[in-house]
């Protein structure tokens, strides 16, 4: 096996830098070219289509049979001129990829005559086999019928591929023959449309009544590693699970801390150049670019765009990568930990609200009414967390991120809310404002005098250091969700943000109006609630290392919830304060939210079960097998030196070594053997919930274990005899 390692490593080695095409023309002049976007259908739709399609945009109004039979033929007519020969249904199922059914563009008639076809209903409509897509026990196996249906706010882009083809991709929800959602799309959609009308009717209420639409934005900064294709390809545990399960740190890793924003070689600046612009293609407005911390890691960042697009462009982007990647012969890896001592990936997901006025709802000013707008929405998300924090840790609870939340590198399976200095000095001088009763106010008397509000300082955008170790934090303008794992699919803890928020901004408005009705001025009573608020989510803010132990034993003295594994984090979703607050606003049905349950918790099982076996397989098939072979050689050795007659203190370390290689070996094979009999254990329960915690609490622990005594193997092998690449030859890529 050592002969593969070196082979792959060889090749490796002698990879050339791919030269990539870059366009001579200017960035703006092929942004979005391969996107049917609004400029596209202003120049190939009637006026009547166009305005049905913008509203239907805009307003969520249905398209008729009329107009979308013209959007297809100028779709179509478009796509082919870009190539297309097929065109599909873009969809996120519940397995965290996207998933697509290509079909052509062209028909044949009775008389066997190919004709080009595309209607309407292929575009609005489509049935996939669905029968093996995760449902949640929502149908039965045999029951295969499900459709995809065209969401028209997310433009429908070309995707080429290396056969020098290309297929139109249509975003799509995905839902059951009886109507469950069994996607991430339909539930986003549906807290978009909520979060919309509570926001905007805060502002109508109290701050603005020009304002007619609250836009979610999302940017979702995207850490990844990359490794040569060849290093992947002779490792079985990056091929099977996405991270290795065994690797000596090396010598050299993160801790010169040299990787960070470092000069990027010229292979992976090749890599990145390619997807970029095959990005900006498509739309996707990819703006930075970094070595990030960890050796062989890096990122990718987009400017902000509305939320269900920015999830779209992500999932998307991911797909772009790996297909660039295999070009350059790089294998692009999601996975959130994937490999130990060294910083794993997460996804940012940078949070904000902004009204069809152009303002962001989450952005301080320097006048003081418009601060209290500010503080109103600031004040409001603090209190969403606050109340539904463990919601938003369910959200990001998956087998990879486990590996992730609480290691040096990442923010603490607590939940907890990063404001900084100047905001928590802001908060608590609002909180100890006068009591209402306290305030008289006379005809002219300016409210935001009386209020102490003018005293409030400008609120620059980088009015206080950022903290990296915090899950939730204020980053000047926007909210920074830093817990979401690299793999994730952001449409589902931005669904549970943008439900709790607007629940939140629902209930501001009832108790304000609860206030108002006494006959008490509008001011006083918004301020009187943020007041009261600030009071209730005090226990939730931290400013200080949330990396600590210390942190930990502090957060559970303030009652905060320190969910650390994938299943009791995930059994929040089926609690009843967290059904009745879905059902209420129709974001999940009861159905939908015991189905999503089920499948993520058979989803996690299914990835620690592969984890389990490629570990077993590669300590026994691998590790120990080359371990004794190398023993053997020890012991031949050992005779012999015994034969003529060298003095025993001269080969008693090489006799330490074989005892050494023996008590590993031997302890791994008990090990493996203990792991495969907790599984077949696990299996056999029939609750799921419990399966789940069984392959958490037992199961898993003997990761490590077995892990400890490989990595020491490591370390005694002869370099010549070890079989798989090593993290000094995974992680050194250039």
């Amino acid at each position: 096996m050592a002969i593969a390692r070196f082979k792959a490593l060889e090749l490796a080695q002698s990879r050339q830098t791919v030269p990539v095409k870059v366009p001579t023309e200017k960035v703006t002049d092929f942004y979005g070219s391969n996107t049917f976007n609004d400029e596209v259908m202003r120049s190939l739709l009637s006026p009547e289509a166009y305005l049905k399609i913008t509203n239907a945009i805009q307003d969520g109004k249905k398209i008729d049979r009329e107009a979308a039979d013209e959007v297809a033929a100028a779709m179509k007519s478009w796509a082919l001129s870009k190539g297309a020969t097929h065109y599909t249904h873009w969809f996120q199922p519940l397995t965290g990829t996207t998933a697509e059914k290509h079909d052509a563009f062209f028909d044949v008639t009775h008389t066997g005559k190919a004709i080009e076809k595309f209607k309407g209903s292929a575009l609005v409509q489509q049935e996939p086999d669905a029968s093996s897509f995760p449902n949640g026990g929502i149908r039965s196996t045999f029951e295969a019928r499900g459709y995809t249906a065209w969401d028209p706010s997310s433009p429908a882009f070309i995707m080429e591929n290396t056969a020098g083809t290309a297929t139109l991709c249509i975003p799509s929800v995905f839902v059951s023959y009886t109507g469950e959602a069994l996607d991430y799309k339909t539930p986003l959609l549906k807290s978009i449309e909520l979060i919309d009308k509570a926001a905007t009717k805060v502002m109508n209420e109290y701050f603005s009544r020009d304002v007619s639409k609250v836009t979610v934005t999302l940017g979702a900064e995207q850490e990844y590693f990359l490794v040569d294709e060849a290093l992947y390809n002779a490792r079985p545990d990056l091929m099977m699970a996405g991270r290795t399960v065994f690797g000596h740190s090396p010598a050299k890793g993160q801790q010169l801390e040299d990787h960070y924003f470092g000069s990027i070689p010229s292979r992976i600046n090749a890599f990145m150049v390619d997807f970029e612009l095959e990005a900006l293609k498509l739309g996707m407005p990819v703006r930075t670019r970094h070595n990030e911390v960890a050796p062989a890691q890096f990122e990718v960042a987009p400017t902000f765009e509305e939320v269900n697009l920015a999830c779209d462009h992500n999932a998307l982007l991911m797909d772009l990568m790996n297909k660039v990647a295999a070009k350059h012969k790089l294998r692009v890896l999601f996975h959130e930990k994937p490999f130990a001592g060294i910083n794993g990936s997460g996804k940012h997901n940078n949070w904000s609200l902004g009204t069809d006025t152009g303002i962001n709802l989450l952005g301080p000013s320097t006048k003081p009414k418009e601060n209290l707008r500010f503080l109103t929405f600031f004040v409001n998300t603090i209190k969403a967390v606050h109340d539904h924090a463990d919601l938003l840790r369910a959200s990001i609870a998956t087998s990879g991120n486990e590996h992730r939340l609480g290691a040096n590198e990442a923010p603490p399976a607590i939940i907890s809310i990063f404001i900084g200095t100047e905001m928590s000095r802001v908060l608590n001088d609002l909180e100890n404002l006068s009591d209402l009763n306290d305030i008289k106010l006379e005809k002219g008397d300016n409210v935001y005098l009386r209020l102490g509000i003018n005293k409030i300082p400008a609120l620059l955008l980088d009015n206080t250091d950022r903290n990296r170790t915090s899950p939730f934090a204020f980053t000047g303008n926007k909210f920074e969700f830093r817990a979401v794992g690299s793999s994730a699919n952001s449409a589902s803890p931005m669904t549970i943000l943008n439900t709790i928020m607007a629940n939140q901004l629902i209930k501001f408005r009832e108790e304000v109006d609860v206030i108002l009705e006494k006959g008490i001025k509008k001011e006083l009573a918004i301020v009187e609630v943020l007041k009261k608020y600030v009071k209730e989510t005090k226990r939730i803010l931290f400013e200080g290392n949330g990396y600590s132990e210390e942190w930990v034993e502090e957060a559970a003295s303030r009652g905060l919830s320190n969910l650390k594994t994938t299943p009791e984090a995930l059994a929040k979703y089926i609690e009843p304060s967290a059904i009745e607050l879905f059902t209420k606003y129709s974001i999940f049905s009861e159905t939908e939210m015991h189905a999503r349950f089920e499948i993520e918790l058979e989803n996690y099982m299914k990835k620690v079960q592969i984890e389990s076996r490629v570990m077993g397989d590669l300590a026994i098939n691998h590790v120990v097998s080359t371990s004794l072979k190398y023993q053997t050689q020890l012991v031949d050795n050992v005779r012999g030196q015994k034969e003529i007659g060298i003095d025993p203190q001269y080969y008693a370390p090489t006799v330490e070594m074989i005892k050494k290689i023996s008590q590993y070996t031997s302890k791994i094979t008990t090990l493996v053997d203990e792991m495969t009999e907790a599984r077949k254990e696990a299996n056999n329960l029939e609750d799921a919930y419990e399966r789940a915690k069984m392959y958490s609490d037992k199961i898993k622990n003997y990761f490590e274990e077995i892990r400890y005594c490989v990595d020491k193997l490591e370390l005694i092998v002869d370099d010549d005899e070890w079989p798989l690449p090593k993290y000094r030859e995974l992680l050194l890529i250039r």
